[in-house]
């Protein structure tokens, strides 16, 4: 399936790519990898992560080149709203239903503290992950740290790679456990880790932001998200609104966020 993973990469990559200038702590791309690794611990206990969180997370971590060859292979994504919506939305539509019906409860309870509609979080649960079956398998704190010695966009990823380790530090996430997307998306809605700390919350109460695996806090944190973007309470989300523009923070490309608009739509009108 095509999910966020590529698109969020893709809308970055032009602007990125002017700013992927070295740090002087840990040059990028510079000797070792092992070596660059060192240094990047050295900055990350010089920035507060402890030593703790700084070995379980980067004890072991090797350089991907299966990650550098998906960052150098990307094509620009090409497909129209109406090939790319008609593939991904007729077959999660029936179940995307039943997801509105199965935690309706919850999805009120996050509507009335965030005032994003149900439809519209899980219009993203389905499109994103087919509603957290494919969340990605790479290790995420090997994925980041290969991109950011790469050099493309080294201090975008190294930024990512601190609040990965931020994740583990605050016990949402064990190290083992973090596995997503390939450019390190995590959870059921694809939240890089510096979204992960900004916006998870724990909306089941377990102590925990968990978003690979609780669907309350998965959508709880989705609607958190959207809600700290401007979302406007009560109105609709037609291409050209507000609450539109809200979904283009979640997703730059105008075919995705028009398609996870549609979707809603869709389930708004669903029996």
């Amino acid at each position: 399936m095509t999910s966020r993973v590529s698109v969020w990469t893709l809308a970055l990559a032009a602007l990125l790519l002017t700013s992927a200038s070295p740090s002087i702590a840990a040059p990028c791309g510079t000797g070792t990898f092992e070596g660059w690794l060192e240094d990047f611990k050295k900055e990350a206990a010089a920035k507060g992560i402890s030593q703790s969180a700084i070995q379980a997370g980067l004890t072991g971590v090797a350089l991907d080149k299966a990650v550098i060859a998906r960052d150098h292979s990307q094509k620009v994504f090409s497909q129209s709203f109406e090939e790319f919506s008609g593939r991904m939305v007729p077959p999660r539509l029936a179940r995307g239903a039943n997801m509105l019906k199965q935690y309706g409860s919850v999805l009120g309870r996050i509507e009335q503290a965030y005032g994003v509609p149900g439809e519209v979080l899980v219009a993203i649960w389905g499109l994103d992950t087919d509603y957290g079956v494919n969340i990605g398998k790479f290790p995420t704190l090997r994925s980041l740290a290969t991109l950011a010695y790469d050099c493309r966009r080294t201090d975008l990823f190294k930024a990512e790679l601190m609040d990965a380790l931020r994740i583990v530090e605050r016990g949402d996430i064990a190290p083992q456990d973090m596995r997503g997307a390939w450019a390190g998306e995590i959870g059921q809605t694809q939240f890089m880790p510096s979204s992960y700390v900004k916006y998870a919350v724990d909306f089941d109460g377990n102590g925990r932001r968990d978003l690979l695996r609780s669907a309350p806090d998965v959508l709880a944190s989705t609607a958190n998200y959207l809600a700290s973007y401007g979302w406007q309470r009560g109105k609709d989300w037609e291409p050209g609104s507000a609450n539109f523009a809200v979904i283009q923070q979640w997703n730059k490309s105008e075919v995705y966020s028009k398609t996870i608009g549609y979707f809603a739509t869709q389930l708004a009108r669903a029996p």
